[in-house]
């Protein structure tokens, strides 16, 4: 049988690969629901496309332009977040693509995993501020999380087969538009200047997170919990080829390496094919065209964020959360042109600094810590407008 695919994010980078990924293989996978925010015109052309099941734009403003273009070619059309919650859990659906930005995916996320749906996990943010919880409720359900990250996807397949955890696991990064940019030069970039990622396609949010590094602490701290690695063991190089995915060490010293071309269709098909490999019209790579491999440590003075995510994991309870937060608000601050690139740490700094800590946080904590590190947050970032 066909598996049966919900993508919550459709519009976005990940959603719309991994719509390519569902074309190219129709005779595997069918897309029964595609959700998105606000780009109507996009969510339209793909569910007529692939003749889904439902939609759901989470804009409740745009629900009318939707659902006329939809229900007269039979397409439900939903709005809402509660409306994802509800249809995740059907049984139509196999695996739910969690792919929506930011910490908007938790619920639909939690949401899926009570209802025991296999899991494929693009959303960093989800296991950065929830992490024991989710990991902790997919235990108890079954829910099976297949990790979507190039990253983490290149550790879970490297450990296939494994009988014992790895000692350590390096983490990979490309060092993203600023990796050869003094802070100088840093301190005056634009926001095209960091959207221009050197390797990847991505949407802004992650782009930016890219240029920050704060991706890879995200990284680290969503391999803490889904490998069972303590984030002493989990180190981040720069590989500016982005042609070793990350690394795996084991207890005997060996050292085992996930390669392939930098495209996010692979790790999205093989998250849905799982624990099947299929075939992918993916570029090959020449080993006879490459060069080097080039490895070096990310400098932490001019990435702060790397040792941000450190702290908060080892602080752990609701901080991670809070830096979370505090990184999505001054990332739209940045976007919007109202901070500099280097304030966007300087405000995390800020609210992860006055975060009321919670060592064991409740689910409702979560969401607590989330709405009141967000304000702080804004306010941080209007005082510093206002100097």
């Amino acid at each position: 049988m066909k598996r049966r695919i919900a993508i919550l994010g459709s519009t976005g980078s990940i959603g719309t690969q991994a719509l390519d990924v569902i074309y190219s293989h129709s005779d595997l996978f069918t897309a029964e629901i595609l959700t998105a925010n606000r780009n109507a015109d996009l969510l339209i052309e793909q569910a007529l496309k692939f003749g889904v099941n439902s939609v759901v734009i989470t804009d409740e403003s745009l629900y009318n332009k939707v659902f006329n273009a939809l229900d007269p070619h039979d397409i439900k059309v939903f709005t809402g977040l509660d409306s994802i919650c509800r249809l995740v859990a059907g049984s139509n659906i196999d695996i739910v693509l969690t792919a929506m930005m930011g910490f908007s995916g938790l619920k639909p996320t939690i949401a899926a995993i009570e209802a025991g749906k296999a899991i494929a996990l693009a959303n960093k943010e989800t296991l950065v501020a929830a992490g024991e919880i989710v990991m902790s409720l997919a235990k108890k359900t079954g829910a099976p999380i297949i990790p979507v990250d190039s990253e983490h996807s290149a550790i879970f397949q490297l450990l296939q087969g494994e009988k014992s955890l790895p000692e350590s696991i390096i983490l990979t990064a490309s060092g993203g538009p600023f990796r050869d940019k003094s802070i100088e030069a840093i301190a005056k970039a634009s926001v095209e200047d960091a959207l221009a990622h050197p390797k990847w396609n991505m949407g802004k949010k992650i782009s930016i997170d890219s240029a920050t590094m704060m991706n890879k602490g995200f990284e680290m701290i969503e391999a803490k919990w889904l490998f069972g690695i303590k984030p002493d063991n989990i180190s981040i190089v720069i590989h500016p080829q982005s042609i070793i995915h990350s690394m795996v060490q084991f207890c005997d010293g060996s050292v085992t390496a996930q390669m392939s071309s930098p495209d996010m269709r692979l790790p999205i098909q093989y998250a849905l094919s799982y624990p099947y490999r299929i075939d992918s019209t993916i570029e090959r790579i020449d080993f006879s065209k490459i060069a080097r491999f080039d490895f070096h440590s990310p400098d932490t003075e001019k990435f702060p964020a790397i040792k941000l995510a450190y702290k908060a994991v080892e602080m752990g309870g609701n901080i991670p959360c809070a830096m979370n937060a505090a990184n999505e608000v001054a990332v739209n601050s940045f976007l919007d042109q109202k901070i500099s690139f280097l304030t966007i740490m300087k405000v995390v700094e800020g609210v992860m600094a006055s975060t009321y800590y919670i060592q064991n946080p409740a689910l409702e904590d979560i969401y607590d810590t989330d709405r009141i590190s967000r304000l702080k947050a804004n306010d941080i970032i209007g005082s510093l407008i206002r100097k």
